[in-house]
């Protein structure tokens, strides 16, 4: 990385010197690498088979020469993909040994960062830019129990394609190579999604690649288990589903729990497996406070098995078959942390610091490091250990209330019941999720009153589809229900628990507002339409009757249905605009039309036919007197031109 922070990787229109493309013997590019040290590339394994030859080609070295250097897969650096039960993938990483080695500054390192909300771009060789390209890409969150990530590509365009298996993921802040891509899964409606192994979650499949890995752990020492602990106290079950629930919580609907396969499996439940059976819950609270008391040692040794198996790194072989002997519920997902801090002893300053490398922000001696916190718009997952054993527990406080305000999740574990405790529940529990009610319950309220009103007078007035509309109403009278209840239940609660979950709740209001405002938008769209065939039809009426001095029956026809439907409440817009369309086009035909004296008495009658014949003949009216009398001309002469 830059000394000033800046993108570390070299300039974005350069072709990364790390990026390796590696072709099979037949000529066929195989896929992309990573390039960790001189003679070590990283990439997956279903780019190569274990015992294949292949060659790695480095297209963004200086000159004008691509180095081509043959390689073969590392002896025991090869884990294919497994998939588990339920269809999540894992592994699918390989180190390379290159037959002789590049220059030392070709090489670069993964970095260990906070995966959420991140902006990367991704380098790779696909068949049709062989020379290779870059795509960007949104990191969503992880995906199955493996610590794999998912990336929402910018544009349908930028979908990893084959070709890029293996390319360096490289996190646009801080410039790092923070994970290596994966695969890609296109979808039936033209968008799709990317997949990621992060830095950790390689080094978990790959121990020795923690040597070019760069960036802290993301748990402190303290805090896990170790593979050697087999005096271990007993699992205190009910506190390490708990810790489980909230680990895996931070999920967009809690409907994602029921079906946690990998969007990658091409199972779909026809092998006999329920994929709905078991759902596992989720806690999607911003902040969970618990308490592990001094001497504690079931609860503790809970408390660090839980932070292990929810760390991508620590995750291991050792670890997850250990807690495969647990009942499943008690088991989180690797990725569901982003940190885990022991607080103990520390200052605030350092614990800022610590959460500050950990999300990207590097330190400047000009700016306080709550102040690159403050203005950071990323989120992470924390798991804070001691906060009341803390140099400054106060203090320590303020901060997490700042991370909280951002976004971040908490995870917050105390040693004692005592003012320190009771300030952080009353300021980052009970009153935020106090507000937070209040607001939901203005929300439902303009919902179930202003805008179910606005809906309904407009649904009046004209016909279109407002069952979604008139659904996202009812749904939120049913949740203003359920929080009414679960408030008066509770005895003054502060807020759901699990089962009341105030995240769920705005997410539905969220998707209710917009689908009822969306509605009310298009129904006032349509009434302007409407108004705008109604001071159209009337001057149109009124130049056809301008034009003729008697009574058209079939024009009139036409008028009358067209304000008929334009009328008519609910209008049928559709119906009116075609009525409408009917009338004009009649009544400009009408006037392109020849005339016609029987129909159109624009004309001078002939000689011997009466202008009207239906009306009695008008009595001589007087000459005036300024004008000559009236003369037929004299016929020409036998033979002659009349002109």
């Amino acid at each position: 990385m830059e000394a000033d922070g800046g993108i570390g990787v070299g300039s974005s229109l350069e072709t990364p010197h790390w990026a390796a493309r590696i072709r099979r013997a037949d000529g066929k590019i195989a896929g992309t690498g990573i390039l960790l040290s001189p003679d070590r590339v990283l990439t997956c394994a279903h780019v190569v088979a274990e015992g294949e030859r292949v060659t790695a080609e480095f297209v963004g070295a200086p000159g004008h020469v691509v180095p081509c250097v043959p390689a073969r897969v590392l002896a025991g650096a090869y884990r294919p993909e497994t998939r588990d039960a339920d269809g999540d993938p894992s592994g699918d990483v390989a180190l390379l040994r290159l037959d002789r080695p590049m220059p030392v500054q070709a090489a670069t390192s993964l970095y260990r960062l906070s995966a959420p909300n991140r902006q990367v771009r991704m380098y790779g060789f696909p068949e049709s830019y062989n020379g290779g390209i870059w795509l960007r890409a949104t990191i969503i969150g992880g995906c199955g129990r493996d610590g794999q990530v998912q990336l929402a590509p910018h544009t349908p365009g930028e979908l990893a394609r084959p070709g890029f298996s293996g390319g360096g993921v490289v996190d646009i802040v801080t410039g790092e190579v923070i994970g290596m891509v994966l695969s890609s899964a296109p979808e039936r409606a033209g968008g799709g999604f990317s997949f990621m192994s992060p830095a950790e979650t390689i080094v978990q499949h790959l121990p020795r690649v923690a040597a070019w890995t760069r960036g802290r752990t993301a748990v402190d020492e303290q805090l896990y288990s170790k593979d050697s602990d087999d005096e271990e106290p007993p699992l205190d079950e009910q506190f390490a589903q708990r810790l489980a629930d909230w680990l895996r919580g931070d999920a967009r609907d809690l409907r994602d729990s029921r079906d946690h396969r990998d969007p990658r499996d091409p199972r779909d439940g026809r092998d006999g497996r329920d994929p709905r059976a078991r759902p596992l819950r989720r806690d999607s609270r911003q902040v969970k406070i618990s308490l592990v008391r001094p001497g504690d040692r079931a609860r503790a040794a809970t408390l660090r098995r839980a932070i292990t198996l929810a760390d991508r790194e620590l995750r291991t072989g050792v670890s997850a078959d250990r807690a495969s002997l647990d009942p499943p519920e008690t088991v989180p997902a690797a990725g569901g942390l982003d940190l885990a801090v022991d607080a103990t002893g520390h200052s605030t300053e350092r614990i800022a610091e610590r959460i500050a490398e950990r999300m990207g922000l590097w330190h400047h001696g000009e700016r306080p490091v709550t102040e690159q916190i403050r203005s950071a718009r990323q989120t992470l997952t924390l798991v804070m250990v001691g906060v009341d054993e803390a140099a400054d527990p106060a203090g320590l406080l303020d901060l997490l209330a700042l991370l909280r305000e951002q976004g971040s999740r908490l995870l917050l574990v105390f040693r004692a019941v005592g003012p320190h405790y009771a300030r952080a529940k009353s300021e980052l529990v009970t009153g935020p999720d106090e507000r937070r009610r209040a607001r939901l319950a203005e929300r439902l309220t303009e919902i179930t009153g202003p805008l179910a009103e606005a809906l309904h007078t407009r649904a009046a007035r004209i016909r279109t589809d407002t069952d979604r509309a008139v659904a996202a109403v009812i749904r939120a009278h049913t949740v203003r229900a359920e929080l009414g209840g679960a408030a008066g239940a509770g005895g003054g609660r502060a807020g759901p628990g699990p089962g009341r979950d105030l995240a769920r709740y705005e997410r539905t209001v969220d998707r209710a507002q917009a689908r009822v405002r969306q509605t009310i938008e298009r129904l006032d769209e349509l009434l302007a339409r409407r108004d705008e065939l109604r001071g159209r039809l009337g001057p149109y009426h009124a130049l056809h009757r301008d034009a003729t001095d008697h009574e058209d029956l079939e024009a009139e026809a036409h008028y009358l249905t067209a304000h008929r439907l334009l009328h008519d409440e609910p209008c049928d817009l559709a119906a009116a605009e075609e009525a409408v369309r009917a009338y004009m086009d009649f009544v400009e035909r009408d006037r392109d039309r020849p005339p016609d004296r029987d129909r159109r008495p624009d004309r001078p009658p002939e000689p011997d036919r009466p202008r009207h014949p239906d009306r009695p003949p008008e009595p001589d009216r007087p000459r005036h007197p300024d004008r000559p009398p009236h003369r037929e001309p004299p016929p020409p002469p036998e033979g002659g031109d009349p002109s």
